[in-house]
């Protein structure tokens, strides 16, 4: 099979990160991006990591009549939260005109659709089956993602509260930045932000329920002194043995090739650059804790869209991803 892939907002951190990993896929033949303010620079000006090896230029919009004698077009939306969903009726409609519709694959990496109907919730390790096959997915946040990692081995118990702490880097809110989120004012520092009341508790609430775990969970997210990854940690006053929730674990993820089960704390370091989720447990006689480690542009946004890529295409799940992370990072 062979894939032309389009990317919208290609010039951000997650776009980057679609046109790396999509430039060692041995299935994409070609690739197209999107970027309003970049229009006709060369990618390498975006992404200077780039440079000499993915070529092309940023286009201001797609003909998609070039399209149509694709054999597998693939959209990947990396645009800023509610834009896809503005344009989408239209998009449908110029899909439709050039007789692509039908074909068209459309993955989502914003918040746009991650909790309606029409669209796949592209989480691999409990929707790989709904995913195969589909046409529309939404990829999950990063939050969400290790979150939801980290309450699958629960999958069935009544925790009752679960406290959730993540930590994440500068690179998580996007190449424009903020006075709150600009990389020089964290270095050095260390704080929390959206104390419970982070927008991925949506998402992980959805999945807490799909998978049938009863309880309510608690969410602080932290801002970490690092450029990239994610170290998140749930707690629950449930006295499970390390034995029963290390065996929880290799059950509910056999069959999931980029989850890695340590037998310690897991390392931000090990899985930056990969689309590995690294989990480590603990416990003690009157509680549980469960820690992952991903990279947050990573599995938790760009390779995670393209693992749904392959799941959606029938492809193996590893192709373009089976890569090691940087260590030290």
């Amino acid at each position: 099979m062979k894939i032309d892939a389009v990317i919208f907002g290609a010039s951000g951190y997650g776009g980057g990160e679609l046109l790396r990993w999509l430039s060692q896929h041995p299935n994409v033949a070609s690739i197209r991006g999107t970027s309003r303010s970049r229009a006709e620079q060369p990618f390498a000006q975006a992404h200077p990591n780039l440079r000499g090896l993915v070529e092309g230029n940023f286009e201001k919009e797609i003909a998609w009549n070039d399209l149509k004698k694709c054999e597998q077009p693939v959209v990947f939306s990396a645009l800023l939260h509610s834009e896809l969903a503005k344009t989408l009726p239209d998009l449908e409609e110029e899909w439709a005109d050039a007789g692509i519709a039908e074909k068209l694959l459309l993955i989502d990496l914003s918040a746009d659709f991650r909790t309606g109907a029409p669209f796949v919730y592209g989480m691999p390790e409990w929707n790989r089956a709904a995913i195969k096959g589909a046409r529309r997915i939404a990829s999950p946040g990063c939050f969400a993602t290790a979150l939801q990692i980290a309450l699958l081995p629960l999958r069935g118990l009544n925790v009752g509260f679960i406290a959730a702490t993540a930590v994440t880097g500068s690179s998580g809110s996007g190449a424009m930045a903020s006075a709150t989120t600009h990389h020089p004012t964290r270095a050095n520092d260390f704080r929390a932000y959206k104390m419970l009341a982070h927008q991925h508790m949506a998402e992980v609430s959805l999945g807490m329920s799909a998978c049938a775990i009863e309880g309510r969970m608690s969410f602080i997210p932290q801002s970490g002194p690092f450029v990239r990854g994610i170290f998140a940690t749930i707690q629950i006053a449930t006295p499970l043995r390390l034995t029963n929730l290390r065996s929880r674990a290799e059950t509910v993820f056999d069959g999931c090739p980029f989850i890695r089960i340590v037998d310690d704390s897991p390392h931000v370091a090990a899985v930056v650059g990969s689309n590995f989720a690294d989990i480590g447990m603990a416990n003690d006689a009157r509680s549980a804790a469960i820690m992952v480690t991903l990279d947050n542009l990573g599995k938790g946004m760009a390779s995670q869209a393209v693992q749904s890529m392959n799941i959606a295409l029938d492809l193996p799940e590893t192709t373009g991803l089976w890569t090691a992370g940087r260590f030290p990072a």
